[in-house]
Formats: structure tokens, sequence, C-alpha cells
């Protein structure tokens, strides 16, 4: 918690690995909420099992030429000035691998169907439940995009093997379903 709270202090790009379950959003998450950023969205981007052209309309937005038609915002302009965070990135085919290099490279992106730059002001907080260099290894992950996305390289160990985080969980849980249920309350001081 303290290093995440002292990375959330900079703009730095951030790698999170870890099994299913390990907590690696809601890490994202706290980094945002205690950043300069935290006014800002905080963007979940997960494309597992879609096609790239999906991909590529959800990501970058879509540009309509045709009056009649509003512009399409993808996930890049709207975590602008925000935080976006790439849930599972080997899952990301390479062909967007490839333009998440650039956009990271130039900050600037461009809609599906347009020319026009759009300037990009962003946090990017990356996940894998894969092992980051044996993905690179088995061409799942880009190994120049890995050096960009991975500034920070942070490895979350699964509950089993912190198991003295789990009281902690119990009644943080405990509040959150209190709190939702609005049906009684608890004082876990």
């Amino acid at each position: 918690k303290n290093l995440l709270s002292k990375l959330s202090q900079n703009n730095s790009r951030i790698l999170l690995s870890g099994f299913s379950g390990s907590g690696k959003e809601t890490c994202a998450r706290f980094i945002h909420r205690k950043s300069n950023r935290s006014n800002h969205p905080f963007v979940k981007a997960s494309f597992s099992s879609l096609s790239i052209d999906m991909i590529n309309e959800l990501l970058f937005g879509i540009s309509n030429n045709d009056d009649n038609k509003t512009n399409n915002s993808g996930l890049l302009e709207q975590a602008n000035f925000g935080t976006l965070y790439f849930n599972e990135i080997c899952d990301l085919p390479l062909e967007i691998q490839d333009k998440l290099i650039h956009i990271i490279q130039d900050q600037v992106f461009y809609k599906v169907g347009s020319n026009k730059k759009i300037k990009l002001d962003l946090r990017i907080i990356s996940a894998t439940n894969k092992n980051p260099l044996i993905a690179v290894e088995n061409k799942l992950l880009r190994e120049d995009l890995f050096y960009r996305l991975s500034v920070v390289p942070i490895s979350i160990p699964a509950l089993k093997d912190r198991t003295e985080d789990i009281p902690h969980l119990i009644k943080h849980f405990m509040k959150v379903a209190s709190n939702l249920l609005n049906k009684f309350s608890l004082n876990f001081s």
C-alpha cells in the first residue's frame, strides 16, 4: 500500500502482474484515487475475445462524417487526463499492441475513419495474469510494448501467499456490504 501511494504521485506507467483475483484492478484504482488525476476518469479497457475491428472502435472511437451522426468517443478519449487501465494486456492482439506503442510514444491517436489528431494526456496502468517475460518470449506481448508499459513492474502475490491480509479483507468487505445493504452498522475500528 505504501509503494502504491508513492507511485500515485508520479505518472509512470505501471505493469501489474499476478494471478486472477489477486487484486490488480483494486491496486490500479487505488493508485488512480490517490493521484493528481483522481478528479478525472478511471477507464477500464478489457478486450478478451473481441474482434480487431471491435477493439479499434472501442479503443479509438469512430468519427462519422455524416452531419446527422455524432462522433463516438473511444476509451482513449474517455480516459483523457485520467487513467486508462488495460486489463489482461497480453490478450490484446499484436496489431493493436503496435498501435498502442505509437500512442504512448506520440501521445496522439486518430479515431476510426478520421485523420484528425487527438492529443492525449493520460496515465496507463496495465495488468496481466501471465508472467510478462514469458508472454514476451511466447509472442503474446510485444517486447517493445512490454518495456514501455513496465516502467514500474509490480508483481502482486496470490492471496494464499499473503494470508495476513485475510482479516483486513474480511473487515473491508463487511463494511462495504453493510453500507450497500444499509441494514445494520458494525463498528470495525
